[in-house]
């Protein structure tokens, strides 16, 4: 039975993509750098995608990512990359001036509500991801939310989910379940974590077999059923 359910908020919850495209799209103008093309914000997506992916296998430290990412993009983008850390400190807020749910996620969250402790998990900057769960009301409706950079530790580190584990008082780490939409840091944080995963897989992606997965799911309603099937088991 699953008593305990650990949410990633970005692209799980929220949708990153939209956030990203809007941000990217004003701050190129804020910044006088002119409009920004849809090709490359996608550029910019696989750039950022893989300075992450760096920083979960403990190759780059966070601030490496949040200005690096910007810096090489610039170079690419011929802007000069002196612009990278103030790009990323407005970026961090801008991030939160979109707030769009997937799949009627906040409505799921406050329908579990006393039912089962929820709880957000998130690799995301604290100044970020505080705005998003106060503009979104997922805040009042989550028992607790962990940020790594207030934590110490970023998924999918094992260190990361024991501190969550210690604030929390989880004892059965059979009755916890992480979902989450990122292979290498919500469901490799799970399994390093000991703890059952859901992957949250809208676009179908081909399943990784390093990446052990308990459930897989295209949309968030699918939760209902896992938390029967475990009830049942």
């Amino acid at each position: 039975m699953i008593k305990t359910l650990l949410w990633d908020l970005d692209g799980t919850i929220l949708d990153f993509g939209a956030a990203e495209y809007n941000a990217l799209k004003a701050l190129f103008l804020e910044f006088g750098f002119g409009e920004i093309s849809d090709e490359d914000i996608k550029r910019y997506s696989v750039l950022n995608e893989g300075f992450w992916e760096r920083l979960e296998r403990c190759e780059i430290s966070k601030e490496e990512v949040l200005v690096g990412r910007f810096r090489e993009f610039f170079k690419m983008m011929g802007i000069d990359p002196k612009y990278a850390k103030d790009f990323n400190d407005k970026y961090q807020l801008a991030l939160g001036d979109t707030i769009i749910f997937r799949d009627d996620s906040l409505e799921i969250l406050k329908s579990l509500k006393g039912k089962v402790p929820q709880f957000l998990v998130t690799n995301g900057t604290l100044k970020a991801q505080e705005k998003k769960v106060g503009r979104s009301g997922i805040g009042e409706v989550l028992d607790d939310v962990f940020v790594s950079e207030k934590l110490g530790a970023d998924k999918p580190n094992k260190g990361f989910f024991d501190a969550v584990f210690e604030k929390i008082g989880l004892v059965n780490k059979k009755e916890a379940l992480i979902i989450g939409d990122s292979l290498s840091s919500d469901i490799l944080g799970g399994m390093n974590a000991g703890i059952k995963t859901c992957w949250y897989n809208p676009k179908g992606l081909a399943r990784k077999p390093q990446y052990k997965v308990d459930y897989e799911i295209k949309d968030l309603h699918e939760i209902y059923n896992i938390l029967k099937e475990e009830a049942d088991a």
